[in-house]
């Protein structure tokens, strides 16, 4: 068993006037160590393409997390998604990257634009195996994993990107490969680096994709712990357990909150310095302490955060904001949505007298409130969250 782990991100753009993206992503994690990754392009555009592109992807990542074989799966999907009566074809194209113990990556495509595979942030040409399934072409791959190895599956939209306007036959395979190897030294995460592939082939577009785009990537590194503490406890006698409990744990430690940083101050015997420097920030400055990498405010950095996270799971616009950004919220979001791969929730319940003030919109539901969906939001982003309330 290895401590590397599978960073998971993807991206969709919509063709031009549709409101439904024609291709589909879909993740089934068959276990900690084991995960099946589909993005299916379903034939045209809108409506039919979605239904299409989603079935496909859904049943596909379905069955092969159950452990059923590529032929079962592929005969299952010509049974199962009607025909198109223009195009006499039943289903979408796919690309699959099964990750197995986090020790071997299973790469199977079916009419996609093949899958980029960075090794040491340079293409790396792997050997791929033909089979002929129900008179589809299918190729197949079994790679060992190696930290750092990025594979970027990509539908028809990305290579078409710039037809007849930035190029006159597409993006072309080795100017993607060039781009994202240049990319990949950035040490973006997953899920900015199919950000910025995507950004590229809109602006190639013109801002008016001919088709739908999508990039899914993954990204293999090492399981990175973390910890955050926000908010004392409700008993005070609970204070010196939180705190050696909290600063016992391997990795970084962030501190969020006024009285929280005092009591980890005290804790270990080091001054609390606060900084003056407010970055042109419209939140709260961070502070030092000796042995913390980060201390900040509480619920209102944590509530920036959260929308932040929010942000980054879904359309991920935000990412240049707090990406070069150094208050605390954004320090915050480097910490966790970059670096972290397992991170641990140290809450306090004591109830704030300053947010008893009927004045402020802040009460002990929404503290709580803020911690769930924040957890919520990082599970979704593939990490490992514990909570632990004092």
């Amino acid at each position: 068993m290895n401590d590397l782990c599978a960073d998971i991100g993807w991206k969709s753009i919509n063709h031009i006037g549709e409101q439904l993206c024609g291709d589909h992503v879909e993740i089934v994690e068959q276990s900690d160590t084991s995960t099946v990754i589909v993005l299916a392009d379903g034939l045209g555009s809108g409506v039919k393409a979605s239904i299409l592109s989603t079935l496909t992807s859904k049943i596909i990542s379905t069955m092969m997390a159950a452990g059923l074989p590529i032929e079962e799966c592929v005969s299952t999907i010509a049974a199962t998604l009607p025909v198109c009566s223009v195009r006499g074809v039943a289903y979408s194209t796919f690309t699959i990257i099964h990750i197995i113990d986090n020790e071997n990556a299973e790469i199977i495509q079916y009419d996609n634009p093949h899958v980029i595979v960075l090794r040491d942030n340079v293409n790396y040409d792997y050997p791929k195996t033909e089979m002929n399934i129900d008179g589809k072409k299918i190729y197949k791959t079994l790679l060992r994993l190696k930290e750092n190895d990025i594979f970027i599956a990509m539908s028809d939209g990305c290579p078409h990107a710039g037809i007849g306007l930035s190029y006159n036959f597409g993006w072309k395979r080795e100017d993607i490969i060039a781009f994202m190897e240049t990319m990949s030294m950035t040490g973006l995460t997953a899920k900015n680096l199919s950000t910025v592939l995507i950004e590229e082939c809109d602006k190639l577009y013109g801002n008016e994709p001919g088709d739908d785009a999508t990039a899914c990537v993954v990204k293999i590194r090492k399981r990175e712990p973390m910890s955050l503490l926000f908010g004392p406890p409700s008993n005070r006698d609970d204070a010196n357990r939180m705190m050696s409990l909290f600063f016992s744990k391997e990795g970084k430690h962030i501190v969020c909150g006024g009285t929280t940083s005092s009591i980890a101050a005290d804790f270990l015997g080091k001054p609390l310095i606060p900084s003056l420097d407010f970055k042109n920030s419209d939140l709260p400055p961070t502070a030092t302490i000796e042995g913390v990498e980060l201390v900040t405010e509480g619920v209102i950095t944590i509530n920036r955060v959260l929308e932040y996270a929010k942000d980054y799971i879904g359309e991920n616009n935000l990412y240049e904001k707090w990406n070069f950004s150094s208050d605390g919220a954004s320090l915050i979001c480097q910490m966790l949505f970059e670096e972290a791969t397992d991170i641990n929730f140290f809450v306090g319940r004591a109830i704030n007298p300053a947010h008893q003030n009927p004045e402020l919109p802040i009460n002990f539901s929404i503290k709580m409130n803020l911690v769930e969906e924040l957890s919520e939001c990082l599970k979704k982003m593939g990490k490992r969250i514990k909570i632990s309330y004092f």
